[in-house]
């Protein structure tokens, strides 16, 4: 079957897990956006009660995304994709032969759209509040230790998010609890990462952030080293556990879903030309 055409027929069968994956991204964007400018915008009474505790606010802030993140993954529409909502774990799971290419492609494409719709929204919604220096649309830059510090820093929090989630996916107690310990992954990452990167792990939300800010600068290596970061991950994960059986996904259970994009077996295309 050629790309194109499975392309055609796994979008028919599967859009549902697409569509969660951009409502993902989009809610993800929604919280940071609404938490940063409450964290950040000096209008903002949280901001002007905690003005000088730039540590508490980032601290404040990343509890509040750890709750997201976990609210996602446990959601109904999170365990019925998998709730990857990033590109790079998208690239882990097909490394690891869970996703198909095409699952694979459209799960980016629908990351991206999702995260891009997400704060253009927001930029309307919030207008001068989301425009202001203090939140910049919540863009993430490097930091005063220039390009190559936040380089290191984002490949370090993203291998060992990906590793973390791998190695819990794979241990009969830690399974069920995956997204409690990325969510809280997260949390400390924003506390103790932010100031070198600006916190991002995934390369359609520093996008979406971007364009819409029309602000490119250091956008690349929020590309480069989140991805080369889950893939050298994964690398290594597959060479010290060949023998293990793979488990699929974030959630717990999804595995088991009808039709998942990244199941236990993957999903059995029709044979019939789509109409």
């Amino acid at each position: 079957m050629s790309l194109a055409l499975e392309l055609r027929v796994a979008f028919r069968c599967h859009w549902r897990h697409y569509a969660a994956e951009a409502a993902g991204l989009a809610f993800f964007m929604a919280c940071g956006s609404l938490f940063t400018v409450a964290m950040e915008h000096p209008a903002s009474p949280v901001c002007q009660a905690l003005a000088g505790a730039d540590v508490l606010r980032r601290g404040l802030l990343g509890i509040c995304m750890s709750l997201v993140v976990v609210a996602i993954v446990y959601s109904p529409w999170g365990k019925q994709s998998g709730a990857h909502i990033n590109p790079a774990v998208t690239l882990a799971f097909w490394q690891l032969g869970k996703i198909r290419l095409a699952d694979a492609l459209w799960y980016g494409l629908a990351q991206v759209l999702g995260g891009l719709g997400s704060a253009w929204l927001w930029a309307q919604v919030l207008g001068p509040y989301y425009a202001h220096p203090a939140v910049h649309y919540v863009t993430t830059k490097p930091g005063p230790a220039g390009s190559g510090v936040a380089f290191l820093a984002e490949f370090l929090i993203s291998f060992i998010m990906m590793g973390t989630m791998l190695l819990a996916l794979h241990h009969p107690r830690l399974k069920t609890a995956t997204g409690w310990l990325i969510g809280g992954l997260i949390g400390l990452f924003i506390l103790v990462e932010t100031p070198y990167s600006g916190m991002s792990l995934n390369p359609a939300r520093s996008l979406a952030s971007a364009v819409v800010a029309t602000d490119y600068q250091g956008l690349w290596l929020y590309f480069v080293a989140p991805m080369g970061a889950t893939w050298l991950a994964t690398v290594l994960f597959l060479r010290y556990h060949h023998e293990q059986e793979l488990a699929c996904a974030i959630v717990a259970g999804c595995e088991a879903t009808p039709r998942s994009p990244h199941a236990e077996e993957p999903p059995q295309y029709p044979t019939a030309q789509p109409e």
